[in-house]
């Protein structure tokens, strides 16, 4: 098949099995994503091995008081002579631990929530959403203040538990008004009309278009459970004794850090929230970026279209025509400037009676 003038789109195709890898390692490819997961898996760490890694015990005391960041100690030393890294690293470990915690207990009632009032409707619908309704207008924080003055020992456990019942609200909400616009799709009424349970089409048929919902649910909860963990730390409302990052600002901010000038004591765990929030945020905007194609900005499509310049393209139908039918009009390439380009020249092997006739000759049915 011969290409002329007015063939100017051209199609390229990639290869099946490329394309199936970038779509199914898509997520992964943003440089968003990767970047936070980075950063995400180097806190993982070290609240894995921080109490291994910590050069000194953070409770032990020293003659170095309030010493800057030297060789013996990176982070320096606090008033009492603490060291500060020993602090940091120890603290990890609390912060994820409520974080992942709430977030995980969450992201389970919402989603059992949600989507249950979601595709089951009628009476179950009208509770569920009542309950919500219900624990959405809890406040959190003050909340776990008032637990906190009854109860003597206000560990990670307590709070996180308490987190996860006060904000898994929002996101049964958002789940709810998925599930609605997905149980009347086709493929859903197909599983339904093939006798298969309510729960078997929740698991296989609903759930699966709802996960980069659910995981940017639990990544915002979070990232809500660890700034509460720290601010209720910062404040004194839970246990001092158990070291984490807001720990660390609550003796800073008590011994008057800010005032004598030691910047070492509270600036590295700031610097510590600064980035774990940045990790998890920088996570959610990858997720929305998966599910909404919109917002993809350095990821390509797989299907890629490739024009001539200068060219109107023109789009050609195959196939024979059926009888009857009139010939199609015949489209003539046009470029920018105004000026039609001259048609293409003729094979080697064609026939005479294929060429076009020229301007000065007669047509055969005019000599006829």
């Amino acid at each position: 098949m011969s290409v002329t003038a007015t063939d100017v789109a051209v199609l390229d195709d990639p290869p099946a099995p490329a394309a199936a890898g970038r779509v199914r390692f898509r997520f992964l490819r943003g440089g968003k994503t990767r970047t936070g997961l980075l950063i995400l898996a180097f806190f993982v760490v070290l609240a894995v091995a921080g109490p291994w890694l910590a050069p000194y015990d953070p409770d032990a005391m020293s003659d170095q008081l309030l010493r800057p960041p030297s060789a013996d100690h990176w982070f320096g030393t606090t008033q009492t002579g603490q060291d500060v890294l020993s602090q940091i690293l120890v603290g990890t470990r609390g912060v994820l631990l409520v974080g992942f915690l709430a977030g995980i207990l969450a992201t389970v009632l919402s989603v059992l929530i949600g989507v249950s009032a979601g595709f089951l409707g009628g009476a179950a619908d009208e509770i569920l959403s009542m309950l919500s309704n219900i624990f959405l207008v809890i406040p959190g924080l003050p909340l776990i203040i008032i637990i906190a003055s009854f109860v003597e020992d206000t560990g990670d456990l307590l709070i996180a538990a308490v987190i996860a019942l006060t904000s898994w609200a929002w996101g049964a909400r958002v789940l709810r008004a998925q599930t609605l616009s997905l149980r009347r799709r086709d493929y859903v009424e197909a599983a339904r009309a093939t006798g298969e349970s309510t729960w078997r089409i929740i698991l296989f048929e609903v759930m699966p278009n709802l996960t980069a919902v659910i995981a940017s649910g639990f990544v915002g909860t979070v990232i809500f459970a660890v700034l509460s963990e720290i601010t209720l730390a910062f404040i004194g409302v839970a246990d001092i004794s158990h070291w984490n990052w807001g720990t660390v600002l609550f003796w800073a901010q008590s011994n008057q850090a800010l005032a004598q000038g030691a910047w070492w004591w509270f600036v590295p765990a700031g610097l510590c929230i600064a980035l774990l929030g940045t990790a998890l945020s920088l996570i959610n905007f990858g997720i929305d970026e998966f599910v909404n194609p919109r917002l993809r900005t350095a990821t390509a499509s797989s299907r890629k279209v490739r024009m001539r310049v200068g060219f109107t393209p023109v789009v050609r139908t195959a196939g024979p025509r059926p009888p009857g039918a009139s010939e199609p009009p015949e489209f003539t390439p046009v470029l920018r400037d105004g000026v039609t380009p001259s048609p293409a020249p003729a094979p080697p092997g064609a026939a005479a009676s294929d060429a076009p006739d020229s301007p000065g000759t007669p047509s055969k049915e005019h000599s006829a």
